[in-house]
């Protein structure tokens, strides 16, 4: 993550935006002359098909550079899945940026390959792991702070942590490769082995991450 003593100076060159919950602001394969970083809310970022129909390639959250990595043009389109709040950069003011700083440059380009993970994550979960495991990873990542990863929490005691899925059903189940229906199932199967609960549509309890965490890498 970028220090809080470089914020200021790339705030500076930042123009503040709202996005409404839906709309996209990002479109795969326009001229990338921008990019993003997400300071409120949630964001879904997905591919077209010849068909029509989109494939979900990630989600994005506070914190996240988006569109960083892009060369020419966009590799995904973005789409608040809630009302956000980003910053927005042009590449060429950047540049001017890391002219004046050069310590920025090493910085942004750790973001760039941040952001390249939040793509490549999805191609991980399509591995070998099973449906049971595809959404373990899903859940454990969820709960997961910025830079963190599932063994960090190989230290952490075994207690309940709090999350909000603000994606819709299809679009996990669409990230994770699966049917509504699997997805639907084995969230029932975790709530019966008590190793969620699930309140409403959004919020979802993790009461044995541990356990989980096994479950993601196989051992469950």
């Amino acid at each position: 993550m970028i220090d809080d003593d470089d914020l200021p100076i790339l705030v500076a060159e930042s123009a503040r935006v709202q996005v409404a919950k839906g709309r996209a602001f990002i479109e795969e394969g326009a001229p990338a002359h921008e990019f993003y970083v997400l300071t409120e809310g949630r964001v879904k970022l997905f591919n077209l098909l010849p068909d029509g129909r989109r494939q979900i390639a990630g989600f994005a959250d506070c914190g996240d550079f988006l569109g960083l990595a892009a060369v020419d043009h966009y590799a995904f389109s973005a789409e608040a899945i809630c009302d956000v709040t980003l910053c927005r950069f042009s590449h060429s003011g950047i540049e001017r940026l890391t002219q004046r700083f050069p310590h920025l440059e090493h910085r942004l380009r750790d973001e760039a390959s941040r952001e390249l993970t939040i793509m490549q994550r999805r191609l991980v979960l399509l591995g070998r792991k099973t449906a049971r495991e595809r959404l373990a990873t899903f859940l454990i990542e969820q709960s997961l702070p910025p830079c963190c990863t599932a063994s960090d929490l190989l230290e952490k005691e075994e207690k309940p942590i709090k999350i909000k899925l603000l994606m819709s059903r299809t679009d996990i189940a669409d990230y994770l490769g699966m049917t509504i229906e699997t997805v639907s199932r084995t969230l029932g199967v975790f709530k019966k082995e008590k190793l969620i609960t699930v309140q409403g549509v959004t919020a979802v309890t993790l009461l044995a991450p541990q356990r989980l965490r096994a479950i993601a890498e196989g051992n469950g």
